[in-house]
């Protein structure tokens, strides 16, 4: 392989390139973790690595291209009298019959043998004729006719040695330069000429002309200059008109083998601009921007989002969707771009370019599920569709073709850019609604359309049958419902009412208005603020509660105002609030372990204080008896006989009280869970009083230190009256 075509490099000479480490093992290392292609090649003292051109950073690509452009073809000879067009001469060669080629091959054979007797055999070049001339019985003075030439044809020694086979055709004769060119005049059209601004050639030309009058510069034709040109590399003049993204695309594509992949293993995303005036609800007109996830393996469309804009939520819940209905992916390629290398998608991933890494940065989505990240860079503002398989799904023939020219949007369609501009421009906007109906079934047949020519559709499948075939075999990870949450929107600082609801004005944009919402786990927090996370698109069903400082308090569902007369509603609104107070009741029976009655049982009796003897007395002297008489009560025959029964009664001696378990004795406590502890294992039903002392007191230093009392006396009764 020439130095003009090669595609394989070892660290060595890729040390300190742009874009790479400034030594060997720098870059062995990044392409280490980048995964770069490689191949293993023998050198001198054992082996080495190789990287392939297209797994190199862009900068990197560039100027490694650039190192190995071809050089300009010079003639072998120094007169500068002679020049010619390799395209031309070359044309001119395949324009002719097979026998003119055969006997120019011979002739191209015949001077190869005079070039090896003089380059290899130290022969003077009359001799080297004399010997071949000899050798092959041909004229001497005609072989040196091909060499140097006749009046009226140019020899192969004016020509590059690549270009002698074409030379040696008959019928070409070259050019002769006519006209003189100012060194000074060849440079300022050059300036001109080659610049990233592409100015056209009749354009430069003329100033040319302008600018050499003025000088006194001598110039050639048009036709002159222009064979001038294009003698100039095409790599050369590529890059200096167009940059880095049109020398990228002289270099031949790697081809890709996704073979070895399953459904679902490696994802790639991109945004996409429909030509479409959309109306939303608030009355603006706009050309809505998709967000779309690929899977690369069977080339499907997983999962999509719409906006008015690229952005973060978009992905994000687009993102979700994929994780959703299929699983987590292992790998993802995306853009380098703001929307989609934020810190809350790609945050910690550490080449992550656009963006400084630091060291508190919030661990984003990606890393957070374990997915790795793969760049792509955008050239030119565009992607590289190269590296990115859902690009080609929006070129010509592409997902704009079933979308954006539907039928349903007649007289809505822009154009592909504003120099082709339909006649019914602008004649009309399609409603939201329209066109997310629209893009849900064309989404849907662009997966089921059959014979799509991919490398695993092979001309006979679906994308759906192609990734369903491999879905189904596939090793899936899937997440859980904490991890769920992870890629909803999040609404900041939102007060919760007294009744534990809260409004939520996030879907005025999209016609649904102010939200209210109720949780009664928010009951606790009323008057404080909270942040909710929750879908744009799915407002009306389930949003969820966080602290500020981001703890996950519960689901919050969503409450519709309904009409003054609707009974069907109220009928709705009475059994879910029968609901919430029934549970409400349960809650707090089981929150409350104790009744009033076992509380008053187990207050201490407070003993009688003593009483101290006074210091000081001083007698009574009762008031003399005046002879007042003191009325009893008189008692009917019936309240006599009442009363003579109570008192009787009342003089019987007594039972002994039962003994009373007092539960603020530490052994009537353990004594009470181990009863309880053997119920439960005999299967027997507990009420919620003894469920929740039984599971408390076990975790108690109190209950250690009883169970290892009760391990070292065996005589310990843990027995309980029932």
């Amino acid at each position: 392989m020439t130095e003009q075509n090669r595609e394989w490099f070892t660290a060595t000479e890729l040390a300190n390139k742009p874009g790479l480490p400034k030594y060997k093992r720098g870059v062995n290392q990044q392409a280490s973790k980048q995964g770069w292609n490689t191949r293993q090649v023998k050198v001198r003292g054992g082996s080495a690595n190789e990287y392939h051109l297209s797994s190199l950073p862009v900068e990197t690509q560039a100027a490694l291209i650039k190192q190995h452009l071809p050089t300009p073809v010079k003639s072998s000879s120094e007169s500068t009298e002679f020049s010619y067009d390799p395209q031309a001469l070359w044309q001119h060669y395949d324009n002719k019959p097979q026998k003119q080629k055969d006997a120019a091959q011979n002739k191209l054979n015949l001077l190869l043998q005079v070039m090896a007797l003089t380059e290899n055999g130290g022969a003077t070049l009359k001799n080297a004729f004399l010997l071949v001339a000899d050798q092959n019985d041909i004229s001497e003075r005609t072989m040196q006719g091909w060499y140097h030439g006749t009046k009226s044809k140019k020899g192969v020694k004016f020509y590059a040695r690549q270009d002698w086979l074409a030379a040696l055709v008959p019928g070409f004769v070259g050019r002769t330069v006519t006209a003189d060119m100012d060194t000074e005049a060849w440079e300022f059209y050059k300036a001109d000429y080659l610049r990233l601004e592409q100015p056209e050639f009749e354009a430069c030309y003329y100033r040319l002309q302008r600018t050499a009058a003025e000088q006194g510069w001598k110039i050639p034709s048009k036709k002159t200059l222009e064979r001038r040109i294009k003698a100039i590399p095409l790599a050369t003049r590529v890059y200096l008109r167009e940059g880095e993204a049109g020398l990228i695309k002289l270099f031949p594509a790697q081809q890709r083998t996704v073979q070895e992949l399953h459904a679902l293993e490696w994802i790639n995303g991109d945004g996409y601009q429909h030509n479409v005036f959309v109306l939303l609800p608030n009355g603006d007109v706009t050309r809505m921007k998709t967000w779309f996830w690929q899977d690369v393996y069977s080339r499907k469309i997983l999962a999509y989002r719409v906006d008015e804009s690229e952005n973060t939520d978009s992905i994000r819940a687009s993102f979700g969707d994929v994780v959703d209905q299929f699983g987590i992916p292992e790998h993802v390629t995306i853009d380098n771009t703001r929307a989609a290398a934020n810190k809350w998608m790609t945050g910690g991933v550490k080449n992550r370019y656009r963006f400084t890494v630091k060291e508190d940065d919030p661990l984003g989505l990606f890393p957070t599920l374990g997915i790795k990240v793969h760049w792509t860079s955008v050239i030119g503002g565009k992607g590289h569709g190269q590296a990115k398989p859902v690009e080609r799904a929006f070129g010509v023939g592409g997902l704009g073709e079933y979308l954006d020219k539907h039928p349903k949007f007649e007289g809505a369609y822009t154009g592909p850019n504003p120099m082709a501009k339909p006649e019914n421009y602008a004649k009309k906007a399609v409603p939201i609604e329209t066109f997310l109906a629209v893009l849900e079934q064309e989404i849907i047949a662009w997966n089921a359309k059959p014979a799509r020519r991919t490398e695993i559709c092979n001309g006979t499948k679906s994308f759906d049958q192609a990734f369903t075939e491999s879905y189904q075999t596939a090793v899936i990870k899937t997440a859980n419902q904490e991890q769920r949450r992870m890629w909803l929107l999040m609404a900041e600082a939102i007060k919760v009412q007294k009744d534990g609801s809260f409004n939520l004005d996030a879907g005025s944009a999209t016609g649904q208005g102010k939200n209210r919402y109720h949780a009664p786990a928010l009951l606790d927090f009323a008057g404080q603020k909270i942040t909710v996370r929750f879908d744009p698109q799915a407002l009306h069903e389930i949003v969820y509660a966080y602290t500020l400082d981001n703890r996950y308090i519960g689901e919050a569902q969503c409450i519709e105002a309904t009409g003054f007369g609707d009974t069907e509603a109220a009928r709705s609104f009475n059994k879910h609030r029968t609901r919430f107070i029934k549970a409400t009741k349960l809650a707090a029976k089981a929150e409350v372990a104790m009744d009033a009655m076992e509380v008053a049982s187990r207050l201490p009796l407070q003993p009688q204080p003593e009483v101290a003897n006074p210091k000081v007395v001083r007698p009574l002297r009762p008031a003399p008896e005046l002879g007042r008489h003191i009325p009893q009560p008189q008692l009917t025959d019936e309240q006599k006989q009442d009363l003579a029964t109570f008192q009787a009664e009342f003089q019987q001696p007594q039972e002994p009280a039962a003994q009373i378990i007092r539960n603020d004795d530490p052994r009537a406590r353990y004594k009470r869970w181990v009863n309880l502890d053997r119920r439960l294992r005999e299967g027997s039903q507990l009420s919620a009083a003894d469920q929740k002392f039984w599971a408390m007191y076990q975790k108690g230093d109190e209950f250690r230190f009883m169970s290892e009392f009760s391990a070292d006396f065996e005589s310990f009764d843990e027995t309980v009256e029932a």
